[in-house]
C-alpha cells in the first residue's frame, strides 16, 4: 500500500499559487495565439454570442453584396447596349435625312434609293443584334428581361428593374427601309425620332436604377465593416495588454517556484532534526 505524501501548509499554499499562475499563463498565451480575449461561450457568453450574431449578419450581407455587384454589371451591359443602339439610330437618321434631301431635290425617288435603303436595312440588322447581345449572365434588359435586386438579409428591401424590347420589331417600332419618295423618307425620320426619344428616356431610367444600386452597394460595404468592427471589439484581445500580462505572470511563476523551493528546504531542515 502506497504511503500518502504529507505536504506542509506552506508547500500547499505555494503549489496552489503556482497552479493559479499557470492557469492564467495558459489563458494569456491562448489570447495571444488567437488574438481573441473571448474564444468561446465559457470565456464570456454575452460577448461571444453577441459577436457571433454580428459576424453572421455581416456574412449574410457579404453574400448579398455579391448579388448587388452582379446586378450592377447587368445594368452596365444594358447601358452599353443603349449607347450603341443610340449610335445606330443616329446613323439611320442621317441616312433617312439624306434620302429625304435627295427625294426633295429629285421631286420623287432619291437618286441613290437602292444604296440608301441597303445601308438603312443593314443598320436595322446591327441594331437588333446589339439588343440581343446586351445581356449579362442570362439577363438582358434590352430583350424583355427583368431583374430583382435584394439589399437586406430578410428580403424586405428590394429594387425591381423592368426591361424593354429594344428591337426594331419591338418597342422601337422601326420599319424596313422605304425611300420611294419624300413622304416615306419623312415617315422613317419620324419613326427614328420617336425611337430616340424612347431610348433616351430608358437610358435615364436605367441610370437612376444604377445609381440606386451603386449607392446601396456602398452602404452595404460600410455596414459590413461596421458589423465586423463591432464584433471584433467584443472578442478581440489587446495584444499589448496581454503581452504585459504574460511577462508579469512569467515573473510571478518564477517567484512562485523560488518560494516553493524555499518552503521545501525549510521542511527538509525540520526533518533533519529527527
Amino acid at each position: 500500500m502506497a504511503k500518502e505524501v504529507t505536504l506542509t501548509a506552506a508547500l500547499r499554499t505555494n503549489l496552489l499559487s503556482l497552479q493559479g499562475t499557470q492557469k492564467l499563463l495558459d489563458q494569456t498565451q491562448l489570447r495571444l495565439a488567437t488574438g481573441k480575449k473571448v474564444n468561446g461561450a465559457l470565456d464570456n457568453a454575452n460577448a461571444f454570442f453577441a459577436s457571433q450574431s454580428l459576424t453572421n449578419r455581416a456574412n449574410d450581407l457579404s453574400r448579398l453584396q455579391d448579388g448587388i455587384g452582379q446586378s450592377i454589371q447587368v445594368l452596365k451591359a444594358a447601358d452599353q447596349g443603349i449607347q450603341t443602339i443610340t449610335s445606330f439610330l443616329e446613323q439611320m437618321q442621317a441616312v433617312a435625312q439624306e434620302a429625304l434631301d435627295q427625294a426633295n431635290a429629285a421631286g420623287g425617288a432619291p437618286t441613290d434609293q437602292a444604296s440608301l435603303e441597303a445601308s438603312y436595312d443593314e443598320l436595322i440588322s446591327q441594331l437588333d443584334f446589339v439588343a440581343a447581345d446586351s445581356g449579362y449572365r442570362g439577363t438582358n434588359l434590352l430583350d424583355s428581361g427583368t431583374m430583382s435586386v435584394t439589399f437586406n438579409e430578410d428580403g424586405t428591401s428590394t429594387l425591381d428593374v423592368t426591361g424593354v424590347d429594344f428591337t426594331t420589331a419591338g418597342d422601337l417600332a422601326i420599319s424596313a427601309a422605304d425611300f420611294s419618295d419624300a413622304t416615306t423618307a419623312q415617315a422613317a425620320l419620324t419613326e427614328i425620332s420617336d425611337a430616340l426619344t424612347l431610348v433616351r428616356a430608358q437610358a435615364r431610367s436605367f441610370g437612376t436604377n444604377l445609381n440606386i444600386i451603386q449607392t446601396r452597394e456602398d452602404f452595404t460595404a460600410n455596414l459590413i465593416n461596421t458589423l465586423k468592427e463591432g464584433s471584433d471589439k467584443l472578442v478581440l484581445a489587446d495584444n499589448n495588454e496581454e503581452g504585459a500580462k504574460l511577462l508579469a505572470l512569467q515573473t510571478q511563476q518564477q517567484l512562485g517556484v523560488t518560494s516553493l523551493s524555499l518552503a521545501s528546504q525549510a521542511q527538509q531542515s525540520v526533518l533533519s532534526l529527527f
